[in-house]
């Protein structure tokens, strides 16, 4: 249920995005760092979203990777607390 939300969400939001830059065609200047230019609005904001993206799944990627690897740290404890539980000798 939680992914069905999730999709759903992410379908609206790309509808959001999408009827917002159609409605911004027009050219704008933009001043780069070295060079100013002419672009359409349609792609500035379709590429700031587009890295606004990829920022957070590269960051969430990265968190997501630190608690895997908590999660087998902590998994390898309990398998050897468990084993030296097993191989203690009974009074």
């Amino acid at each position: 249920m939680k992914g069905q939300t999730y999709f759903i969400l992410a379908i609206i939001f790309i509808i959001i995005i999408s009827i917002f830059s159609v409605a911004n065609v027009n050219s704008v200047e933009v001043d780069y760092i070295f060079f100013q230019a002419a672009t359409p609005l349609i792609f500035i904001i379709l590429f700031s979203v587009l890295l606004g993206s990829l920022i957070t799944i590269l960051i969430g990627s990265i968190k997501y990777f630190k608690v895997k690897k908590l999660n087998k740290e902590l998994k390898n404890k309990i398998d050897q607390s468990d084993s030296m539980k097993e191989d203690k000798p009974k009074t």
